[in-house]
Parts: structure tokens; sequence; C-alpha cells
């Protein structure tokens, strides 16, 4: 049996209203992420899909419950050793937070820096992830200079350049053009192949269907369901994810299934 390269036990996130009320962003979340697989999550603003990235991303605490990840063959809390954790993760964030100030090749250089490489590293990996993304062009533009597709793929890039075992994208492509959005999940598909664990939040359906290994469907802060793409589309006799995921959505509905 595979291990999982990632266990969510029991997570929970609470915050604290302006009416000093508790409100659970996410209520006793638990699944595992399997090593090289595509994993997203999925629901309507507000069921816990950033809180729960960014809780992997380790960018907050947990209020309660643990995460936990492969370590040789062990699972271990990544609060036990975190700055082992985060060198084997990538973050993609949702909002842009590039240094507008500096290069393109500034920014990725920097990037390598920051997790520890090497000046000469740092060139060499910003070197090759321009070249793969297609950045070379613009390679001495500040990133405020380029259009929103060309930002993003900066920011994959950057999230990449310690060459990390998972990577945590954060709606990804909102608000691109259709063929950036299609250049964009080819280079999703070849982290795969490459060996990468990606977890992936997105709100447009025909992405997650075409991508993703398993979804995970969230709700109100809690797993509605986690289980294939095809798996779901066949058990709700829908042609397409997004059908499924409206079906779900309804009041009226309660059905729970998970998969692993």
């Amino acid at each position: 049996m595979i291990q999982p390269f990632l266990r969510l036990h029991t997570l929970s996130k609470q915050y604290s209203t302006s009416d000093n009320r508790q409100k659970y962003a996410l209520d006793n979340i638990s699944c595992d992420i399997y090593p090289g697989e595509i994993f997203g999550i999925l629901g309507v603003n507000g069921a816990g899909k950033t809180t729960m990235s960014s809780l992997i991303a380790t960018l907050q605490p947990p209020t309660s419950g643990d995460i936990l990840f492969n370590q040789s063959g062990i699972l271990t809390s990544v609060y036990a050793d975190l700055m082992t954790y985060r060198q084997i993760i990538g973050f993609c964030p949702q909002k842009p937070n590039l240094i507008d100030t500096l290069t393109v090749e500034q920014n990725l250089f920097f990037s390598g820096r920051y997790y520890g490489l090497t000046a000469t590293q740092s060139t060499q990996g910003a070197a090759e992830l321009m070249q793969r993304f297609g950045l070379d062009e613009y390679k001495n533009q500040t990133t405020n200079e380029l259009s929103g597709g060309y930002r993003q793929r900066v920011m994959i890039a950057r999230s990449l350049m310690h060459k990390p075992k998972l990577l945590v994208l954060d709606e990804p492509t909102v608000g691109l053009d259709p063929h950036i959005r299609l250049q964009l999940w080819d280079e999703i598909k070849m982290l795969k192949k490459e060996g990468v664990t990606v977890l992936l939040t997105t709100h447009y359906l025909d992405e997650a269907d075409a991508l993703c290994d398993r979804v995970c469907i969230l709700h109100d802060g809690m797993v509605r369901l986690i289980d294939t793409p095809f798996a779901l589309k066949t058990l709700h006799k829908k042609e397409r994810l997004e059908d499924v995921f409206l079906a779900l959505m309804q009041p009226d509905n309660s059905a729970c299934t998970e998969g692993n």
C-alpha cells in the first residue's frame, strides 16, 4: 500500500468574528495526499479552500489538529521540523506578491537565495525556469511591466526555484486568458510527470476535471467528499465534473462519499 506524502489529521481553524463569536473556516478536516498526485480542492467562496492551502503551506497555524509529512517513510508532524518541511514545499498564492521593483530574473534569483541555494545555483535555476516558462525575453523587465499571464508564470517559476516535492497552487489560473490557462495546465501536468505532488485549489471545474487525480470538495469548512473525477461522474451519471459539483451543492443534497 502506498504511504501518503501528506496527512491532514482532524485539522481545524477558527476565527473570531467582529461580534466576538468563533467561526470555523475549517472544521475537523482529515485526508491523505499521495506522492506524485494532483489533488484538487474545490468549493464555493468561503468553503475553506484558501485556508486549507495556507495551513498546508504553514502560513498560519491550525487551531487544532496536525499536518504530517512523510519523512524517510515516517509520518512526522510538520511542526516538529518546520525548516525541513518548508524546504520541500513550494507555494504560489492567489494574489501576486512579486517584488515589482525587481526584474524577473532578480525575483527568481533572490527566491533561490532565500531557500539557501548558492549564487551559482540560483543563477542557473533562474535561467532554466525562465527558459521553461518562456520568460527569457522579459528577464530584465520589472514584474510590474508584465501582463497578468506572464506575472503568473513568474509566480509559479519562483515557487519551483528550490525544486520542491510538494507544490501548493492557490487559484493559479484565475483571470487568465484561455490559451494561457491551457499552457499552465501543460506545465502542471509536466510537474506531475517529474514526480512533484501538486495541491491545486480552483474555481474552474473543467480545470479540476482535466488535471486532478482526486478532488476534495469542501462545504462550510468540512469535507463533503473525496474521490476521483471519473468516479464522481460515473456515480452521479454526469458527463462533466461541473454538473456533479452543482448537484452536490443543492441544499437538499446530503450525499457524502469518500474514496482514497
